[in-house]
C-alpha cells in the first residue's frame, strides 16, 4: 500500500487499525509502509462526535503521533541467508508473490482535535479494529502545529518539519510564549546549539518583531549579529532597521556600588572567615552611614572595613585589628578593575531598547567576573522592570524600562551550576520564577544540561533539544524536560546537526525540526586546525625561499660581512 506523497490535496490512507496499545492512549495499526512511516510523524483516524442537543454529527479527525513500530512478517529468514540470489526470486518460486511482503504494526500515541482555543482535545475515544489511518497532510500539520502563522506579529520562522519535504510545513514559534514563559536550548557539542540561538535572535529582530535583546556572550561567538545593519530581510516598510551594539571586554563597566556583599566576596580571593565577617560588617556600615545614597566606591568600603574591624580594649581605647590591613590590599585590587567603576555603569535603557540586540563579549574576562558582572546586570534590569510595572520609576529615571525585554545566557551551566556555589543563580531563580509578570524573559543555552541547576531548568518551558549523547545529561533531561515525551527524548543520540525537538509552550505540539540556514554569518565555528598549519608551513616556507633569493646588500666601505670595522 503505497500512500501519495506529502502534501497530495487527497489525503491517503496508509494502514488500519488492529486494536488498542499497551497504553490506554495509544492505538496500533497495520501497514506495509516503510519509508514513510517514522517516529514522530502525525496521521489521523475518523472519529463521529457524538450529536447534542439535536445537531447533526461532526466528523473529527483525531491526530497521533508515530511512537513505535515493529516488523511483524517477512520473508523467511532462512532467504535473507542466500548472498548470492534474491530474496524476491526465492520467495516467488515457493509461491510468496505479494507486492509489499513487509507488515509493520506501528504504535500511535492519540493526541486529539484541535481547537484554536483550546489546543488539543482528546475524546478518549479509541478507534475501532478496522478502521483506516490515514496520512497527515502538509497543509494540515502546518495549521495545527503551529501557533502562529508565517511572518505574523509575534512569530518566529525557524525551520520545517524534520520528517517532510524540505521547507512544505514550516516550524513557527510563538515568541511571546518562548519570551515569556522562558527557554532553554540544551545541545551537545558540535550540534549547532549557537546556530540555533543565532537563528532565533534574527527571528526576534525581523519587522514584525523588533525585540530588545540582551546576550551574555563568554566566548565571542555573537559579533556577527552586527551583519544584521542594513540587511534587506530585516528592514521594515517603515524604514525600521535593528540596531546592534557590541561591546567588547574594554566596554564593560559595571559601578562598585551596585555590587552587593557576595559579588566583592565573589571577587577578592581567599577570604578568611573574619576577613568575611569583617566585611559583612563593612556593608552594613556603608548602608548605615550612606543612608539612601548607595554611591560609594572601593575607599568608602576600605574605610568602612577599618571602621568594622576596630576593637575596644579594657580601658576604652580604641585597636585596629589584623584583618583590616588584609583586606585594604585585596580591596585595592578591585579597586585597579577594568571592569568595575566608581561612577561609570551599563544602565538598562542602554543595553535594551526596542528593535536592538546588544552583545556583551566576555570572552577576555576571568570567570568570577564574569559572574559578578552577569549578576549585577541581571539585578538591575529585573528591579529596573519591576519599578517600572509597578509605578515606582518615572521617566526621567536613568533604570525606566517601559517595555518587555529578553536576555540570552550562552555557557548556563557556569552561571548556574546544580552542584557549585555561582554567583547568578540566585537571581536566575528568582527571574525565570517571577519575571514573566514583569515582562522579563530568559534563554538559557548549555551543552551540559546535567550540570545546569534543576530548579532553573525546569523554569524554562519551552525547549530546544539536540544530539546529546552523555548519559547523564541524558537522563537529567527526563526529569527536567516533561513537555518534549520519552518517544522523542529517544531520538536525541541520532541527530544530526541543526535538528532539534522543539517542546513548550511555544508549539502546539513538540516537533522535530530541521533549524533553517542562518541570514547572518555563524560566529562560532571551529577551527580547521590541519588547515591552518597547512597554511602556516606553506607561507613559512615562501617566506624562507625569498630570504635566500633575495640579492645581499652592498657593505659599507670599511666593514666585514659582520658589519664590523675592519680599521
Amino acid at each position: 500500500m503505497n500512500p501519495s506523497p506529502p502534501g497530495s490535496p487527497v489525503t491517503p490512507i496508509i494502514g488500519t487499525v488492529k486494536g488498542p496499545g499497551e497504553d490506554g492512549n495509544q492505538y496500533l495499526f497495520i501497514t506495509t509502509e516503510n519509508r514513510q512511516v517514522r517516529i514522530g510523524e502525525f496521521v489521523y483516524y475518523q472519529w463521529q462526535e457524538p450529536s447534542r442537543n439535536g445537531s447533526a454529527p461532526f466528523q473529527r479527525q483525531i491526530l497521533g503521533k508515530i511512537s513505535g513500530r515493529r516488523l511483524t512478517e517477512h520473508f523467511p529468514d532462512r532467504i535473507f541467508a542466500d548472498t548470492e540470489t534474491s530474496p524476491e526470486v526465492i520467495a516467488a518460486l515457493v509461491g510468496f508473490t505479494y507486492a509489499n511482503p513487509e507488515l509493520y504494526e506501528v504504535t500511535v500515541d492519540v493526541m486529539g482535535y484541535f481547537d484554536p482555543n483550546l489546543g488539543f482535545i482528546n475524546p478518549r475515544r479509541a478507534p475501532d479494529p478496522g478502521a483506516k489511518v490515514y496520512w497527515a497532510g502538509d497543509q494540515q500539520l502546518q495549521g495545527i502545529l503551529n501557533k502562529k502563522t508565517v511572518a505574523s506579529v509575534g512569530s518566529a520562522e525557524v525551520g520545517y518539519l524534520l520528517l517532510r519535504e524540505p521547507g512544505a510545513v514550516p516550524v513557527v514559534l510563538d515568541v511571546k510564549e518562548l519570551v515569556s514563559t522562558h527557554m532553554a536550548i540544551l545541545a551537545g557539542t558540535g550540534s549547532g546549539k549557537s546556530y540555533t540561538a543565532g537563528v532565533l535572535i534574527e527571528e526576534m529582530m525581523r519587522p514584525y518583531n523588533r525585540a530588545a535583546v540582551l546576550i551574555f556572550d563568554p566566548h565571542g561567538e555573537y559579533g556577527t549579529l552586527s551583519e544584521l545593519r542594513g540587511h534587506p530581510a530585516f528592514r521594515g516598510d517603515d524604514g525600521y532597521q535593528p540596531q546592534v551594539k557590541i561591546l567588547a571586554p574594554k566596554d564593560i563597566r559595571i559601578r562598585i556600588s551596585s555590587l552587593d556583599y557576595y559579588d566583592v566576596l565573589t571577587l577578592l580571593p581567599n577570604m578568611s572567615d573574619r576577613q568575611q565577617s569583617i566585611l559583612n560588617k563593612a556593608f552594613a556600615l556603608i548602608y548605615k552611614h550612606r543612608k539612601g545614597d548607595f554611591q560609594w566606591d572601593v575607599h568608602d568600603l576600605i574605610a568602612a572595613v577599618h571602621e568594622a574591624d576596630t576593637q575596644v580594649d579594657e580601658e576604652g581605647n580604641e585597636k585596629s585589628g589584623s584583618s583590616a590591613p588584609a583586606l585594604e590590599w585585596k580591596l585595592d585590587r578591585l579597586a585597579r578593575s577594568d571592569y568595575f567603576h566608581p561612577s561609570l555603569h551599563l544602565t538598562p535603557p542602554d543595553l535594551l531598547q526596542p528593535g536592538q540586540v546588544t552583545v556583551l563579549q566576555m570572552n577576555q574576562i576571568s570567570q568570577e567576573e564574569q559572574q559578578v558582572i552577569c549578576a549585577a546586570l541581571l539585578r538591575q534590569v529585573y528591579q529596573a522592570r519591576m519599578n517600572t510595572a509597578t509605578g515606582i520609576l518615572t521617566p526621567d529615571s536613568e533604570n525606566y524600562l517601559p517595555y518587555p525585554i529578553f536576555t540570552l545566557i550562552e555557557e548556563a551551566h557556569r552561571f548556574a551550576a546544580a552542584h557549585e556555589p555561582s554567583r547568578c543563580k540566585q537571581i536566575l531563580r528568582t527571574i525565570l520564577s517571577e519575571g514573566r509578570k514583569f515582562g522579563l524573559g530568559v534563554g538559557l543555552i548549555t551543552q551540559r544540561p546535567g550540570k545546569l541547576d534543576s530548579d532553573v531548568l525546569s523554569q524554562c518551558m519551552s525547549q530546544f533539544l539536540m544530539r546529546i549523547v552523555n548519559p547523564v545529561d541524558q537522563d537529567s533531561l527526563k526529569h527536567g524536560v516533561e513537555a518534549a515525551g520519552r518517544d522523542l527524548l529517544q531520538e536525541l543520540p541520532s541527530l544530526t546537526k541543526g535538528q532539534v525537538i522543539v517542546a513548550g509552550a511555544c508549539v502546539n505540539t513538540p516537533v522535530l525540526c530541521q533549524i533553517r540556514q542562518r541570514l547572518t554569518k555563524h560566529g562560532g565555528n571551529t577551527l580547521d586546525a590541519p588547515d591552518l598549519w597547512q597554511q602556516h608551513f606553506q607561507a613559512h616556507r615562501v617566506q624562507e625561499r625569498e630570504i635566500k633569493q633575495a640579492p645581499l646588500a652592498p657593505r659599507p666601505r670599511g666593514t666585514s660581512r659582520k658589519g664590523r670595522s675592519i680599521e
